[in-house]
């Protein structure tokens, strides 16, 4: 129990420095233990179709939407947030997340606009689209990870480093998303 206790002091203490020591290891655990996973049917085709209903989105469109959900957290009536942690695709993330024991933070899936599709549990906006989890992710070859440097997360009140790597159809080979794991930086050791 100590190590865990010990991990947040450690963290703080020695700052960005240590951040990035993690990185083989949360590059490791993604490629092991969720590349497996990112192409699940599940996921491909909840992506699909809010792709195919988001298609004619304007920029516009995107921010009303992004301050609809920001207004709705915290709150017991969230329609546009529900819409995202519940459903099958967010069923399938949050069975991922149990599996991990602990390791799994959160997860979550985003269309092509960055708009989240699917997740584990409420993020603190809807849009990633202007984040570099998305455009360093979405559009890039399989195989890539954008990974970001350990930090508090507020949402999931822990110390974690996110990974995100795109999601590609599986028919066509099109970029159609991206997924982000953000990774308990205390079970990494």
């Amino acid at each position: 129990m100590k190590p865990l206790l010990l991990a947040p002091a450690l963290l703080l203490s020695t700052g960005a420095a240590l951040a990035n020591d993690f990185e083989p290891s949360m590059r490791g655990y993604v490629e092991s233990e969720v590349l497996t996973w990112i192409a699940d049917p599940v996921l491909v085709e909840a992506i699909r179709a809010q792709n195919r209903r988001h298609a004619s989105l304007t920029p516009q469109d995107i921010d009303m939407m992004d301050q609809r959900w920001r207004a709705e957290v915290g709150q017991s009536v969230r329609p546009t947030i529900d819409g995202v942690v519940t459903g099958d695709a967010a069923d399938f993330l949050r069975q991922r997340q149990m599996a991990s024991a602990g390791v799994i933070a959160e997860v979550f899936v985003m269309d092509d606009h960055g708009l989240n599709v699917a997740a584990s549990g409420a993020t603190s906006d809807y849009w990633q689209g202007d984040e570099e989890k998305f455009t360093g992710s979405f559009g890039k070859p399989a195989g890539t990870m954008v990974v970001g440097d350990v930090e508090f997360d507020e949402s999931t009140q822990s110390y974690q480093g996110q990974v995100s790597v795109p999601i590609h159809d599986p028919d066509t080979g099109a970029p159609i998303g991206a997924i982000t794991i953000g990774l308990n930086a205390e079970m990494l050791f």
